[in-house]
């Protein structure tokens, strides 16, 4: 569990970014790059959404204490 522990952290970090990246152009609130086919669709919102959360829950795990808690 070691080994990957490093990788959920680096995995989990990109995810919650690129969530929150679509969730801005799926919003409307980010406009880049301008010829993106996801500017203002919502469903790019809620495709953002799951994958930050997903992303979330790598960090999560990989931040937990892997000897029940002692």
């Amino acid at each position: 569990m070691a080994i990957l522990r490093p990788v959920m952290l680096v995995v989990g970090t990109l995810a919650v970014l690129m969530g929150l990246l679509w969730v801005g152009q799926g919003l409307g609130l980010i406009m880049w790059p301008k010829s993106s086919f996801m500017l203002g669709d919502p469903q790019w919102a809620i495709n953002g959404s799951i994958t930050a959360l997903v992303g979330a829950g790598l960090l999560w795990l990989g931040t937990r204490n892997g000897r029940g808690g002692q």
